[in-house]
């Protein structure tokens, strides 16, 4: 239960009273294997398209992405192609915007032309190059979203490669810090949450947006977004 609240507002917290008697595996359940289905299939989809995203995160990540208008999001950990396909949808709503989306593996064909699929490790000389590049000619702010290999080392190093590419003004979101808050995660650990903390101390051009991270009562992305100061 402790770890469930490291997930809620302060705020919200006394709301979590009246589940003493809950066990934390149901609570589990409500954003974990629910969202994935009893048989492995998605249970959330966007247009059809298989979703592995919490909702109510993106909804969030809707309304920033209207507030930033960015021309260019830059996604690591493409997985299905669902996140990719929703944003791409939002700049076609918008008039504007690409999205670059960068996995390690072979993904099937992200036929959008607001998406661009890269594929290779996000901090390979290869990929950023190709982004920085990306980068250079998008006309208007660039935002961008982690969510592939959620390990300390890895998360931290991306943050070093992409920090510098997000504009003043924009948000850098650092997904899935639930791996070092809930117990199903801790053969993963450590996460994304030290190589945030090791990230801010040495970057005190990013700061945390407390106000999208506690947007609602629960979250995957705790401390996950880190606003670039104008």
């Amino acid at each position: 239960m402790a770890d469930l609240r490291n997930m809620v507002p302060r705020k919200l917290r006394p709301i979590l009273k009246r589940w003493k008697r809950a066990p934390q595996r149901k609570l589990d359940n409500l954003f974990f294997e629910r969202l994935i289905g009893k048989t492995g299939n998605f249970a959330c989809t966007w247009l059809g398209e298989p979703m592995l995203q919490n909702i109510l995160d993106l909804w969030t990540i809707q309304e920033t992405i209207f507030k930033v208008s960015p021309a260019l999001l830059i996604e690591t950990g493409t997985y299905q192609g669902g996140s990719a396909y929703f944003y791409a949808c939002l700049f076609d709503l918008m008039g504007k915007g690409h999205v670059l989306t960068i996995d390690a593996e072979k993904r099937r064909d992200l036929s959008h032309p607001r998406i661009e699929f890269l594929q290779g490790s996000s901090v390979s000389d290869v990929v950023v190059a190709t982004a920085k590049e990306r980068v250079l000619t998008a006309r208007g702010p660039v935002m961008v979203i982690l969510d592939s290999d959620h390990s300390e080392r890895h998360v931290f190093g991306e943050l070093e490669t992409y920090g510098p590419l997000v504009t003043p003004g924009s948000f850098l979101l650092v997904q899935d810090g639930v791996v070092d808050t809930l117990p199903r995660f801790r053969p993963l650990r450590p996460g994304p949450l030290p190589a945030i903390e090791r990230f801010l101390k040495t970057h005190p051009e990013f700061e945390v947006d407390r106000e999208r991270c506690e947007r609602f009562l629960i979250t995957h992305h705790p401390l996950g977004w880190l606003r670039r100061k104008p």
